[in-house]
């Protein structure tokens, strides 16, 4: 998820209130126990969370030598760039060298160029405006600047019962919607991606904000390309919630789940890639077609096809790694 900063030099109550009603990342400000008093969100002053001059540094882009400036700082924390001109100096130049480049911004349309540039984006934005609305904007933005993942439909080519274990539901803090899912697997190369209960059945009332996402086991895909078992996650954590489409937004874990419960293994390929996962044996359990509708793993056959996601194998605590590893 990219940072979301807001400007609030000088102070203004009314900005500040809706930037933490409005899901900032963190408040620049001249006073760190104004914001204190109005909520709990970090803090970017001299008596703040994060220190100017030390964990953010601040760049005005004018020449080759402050954008060379601005890299060497980002070795040590985040940089705040801003410019009168980005056609003069490409915001590209900064963000193919750092990871850590927090570009101002004055408005909705600027934050959705800087997020975009090179595709991936700077790390965040920094917003400076007197206007709550436009802060409500930006955070919409921000809402939909999520990272994509490829999905690839897999076929599948085996589904049997593999007896009893342990199966986890993630129970996350938003409502999720129909062709939405996490990306799940037995290994870390490859994903299935598991639908949330979102559908009405005759057998328990929809839970829209749960995924039953698989054994204890299995891993799933996180924001940042990063994985964790699901037996891992807690309360929290920020899982990724894939469309159909390969965009994708966060969720907070509110609650996980584990319980004992028949297992269904079902395995797919696509093309030279492989994909297996273990997962409940139930009706309300669904992977995700092509189109988005879901399907229930017991109607599920072989030579069904249902969307995932190729990675890279190999994980050191949930980050890829370029090293030797045989999952199977």
């Amino acid at each position: 998820m990219k940072l979301f900063w807001v400007d609030l030099r000088p102070w203004r109550k009314d900005l500040a209130t809706t930037a933490i009603e409005s899901g900032a990342d963190a408040l620049v400000t001249d006073d760190a126990e104004r914001v204190r008093e109005l909520g709990r969100v970090t803090t970017i002053a001299e008596n703040g969370d994060l220190l100017p001059g030390k964990d953010v540094f601040e760049v005005e882009i004018v020449d080759k030598e402050s954008e060379e400036q601005a890299i060497r700082l980002s070795r040590e924390g985040f940089v705040i760039v801003r410019t009168q001109d980005w056609t003069v100096i490409p915001l590209e130049n900064l963000v193919a060298q750092s990871d850590r480049i927090v570009a101002a911004v004055g408005n909705a349309d600027e934050a959705k160029v800087a997020l975009t540039v090179l595709e991936r984006g700077t790390a965040g934005i920094l917003l400076s405006t007197d206007d709550p609305a436009e802060i409500r904007r930006v955070a919409k933005t921000i809402a939909g600047a999520g990272e994509e993942v490829p999905l690839v439909p897999f076929e599948v080519t085996r589904i049997v019962p593999v007896g009893m274990g342990d199966r986890v539901c993630v129970d996350t803090c938003s409502i999720l919607a129909d062709g939405e899912g996490m990306l799940v697997g037995n290994t870390s190369s490859a994903f299935l991606m598991v639908h949330p209960e979102t559908l009405e059945n005759p057998y328990v009332a929809p839970r829209p904000f749960r995924v039953n996402a698989g054994a204890v086991h299995a891993y799933t895909l996180l924001p940042g390309k990063k994985t964790a078992y699901l037996a891992d996650l807690a309360v929290g954590d920020k899982v990724l919630v894939a469309e159909h489409t390969g965009t994708t937004h966060d969720a907070v874990v509110g609650r996980v789940k584990i319980e004992r419960r028949p297992l269904l293994l079902v395995e797919a390929k696509a093309g030279d890639a492989t994909v297996s996962l273990v997962l409940q044996n139930a009706e309300t359990i669904r992977l995700v077609r092509e189109d988005g509708t879901a399907v229930s793993v017991a109607a599920l056959a072989v030579g069904d096809k249902v969307l995932g996601s190729v990675a890279e194998g190999g994980r050191h605590f949930g980050v890829a790694v370029k090293e030797t590893i045989l999952e199977k």
